[in-house]
């Protein structure tokens, strides 16, 4: 694990460090990360979203069709992502522009999902939230197509956010926290460190 307060130098590649902190894409324990977007009435938004993938074109999450996020993403496609480490003392900001996931990526990013994640795919809508338990229970058991290789469902749609700026922070036991930004610079990275 790169350790941000040691004093190796970490380099000019931010995808160093992303790549060692977070688990490769076919790991099934997958972060979470807050979701921030700018809302259609003009105050912030956010949410936590699963982590779907991460490489250099972006950090994939999928979503509902239907949804909040989508909407304000739509009306502005940019969004930030924290994603944090409880107990590890470290987080990683992600600022960028939101595009669509590629299919390919979103077919790997289906394939991969627990049953239980396809599930909510294809029932978790307002309409089931608003019934009563025992609707909310019938209507989870409706039958709905299962397994790697069953087609995603209609309302189940991919964002990937093209970082323009990526911030490492760590925390100190015994000195002060601090961030590694990096700054899309052309085709390349600016970095500074700047006080946690």
């Amino acid at each position: 694990m790169i350790d941000l307060q040691a004093d190796a130098d970490p380099g000019d590649d931010p995808w160093l460090l992303v790549t060692d902190w977070l688990p490769a894409d076919d790991d099934p324990d997958r972060p979470q990360a807050v979701l921030a977007t700018a809302g259609t009435d003009g105050y912030p938004d956010a949410r936590t979203v699963l982590l779907s993938a991460a490489d250099r074109t972006g950090f994939a999450f999928h979503t509902h069709r239907a949804s909040r996020k989508v909407a304000e993403l739509a009306a502005l496609p940019r969004a930030a992502l924290v994603l944090t480490w409880p107990g590890a003392t470290r987080q990683l900001v992600v600022r960028g522009d939101a595009v669509p996931d590629a299919d390919a990526s979103a077919a790997r990013v289906w394939a991969a999902r627990s049953d239980h994640l396809r599930r909510l795919a294809w029932l978790n809508d307002d309409a089931l939230a608003g019934l009563d338990r025992a609707g909310r229970v019938a209507g989870w058991a409706a039958d709905v197509p299962s397994g790697a290789g069953s087609p995603p469902a209609p309302s189940w749609v991919g964002y990937r956010v093209a970082p323009v700026e990526l911030t490492f922070w760590a925390g100190g036991v015994d000195t002060a926290s601090r961030r590694l930004q990096f700054v899309r610079d052309g085709s390349g990275w600016a970095r500074r460190w700047l006080a946690g």
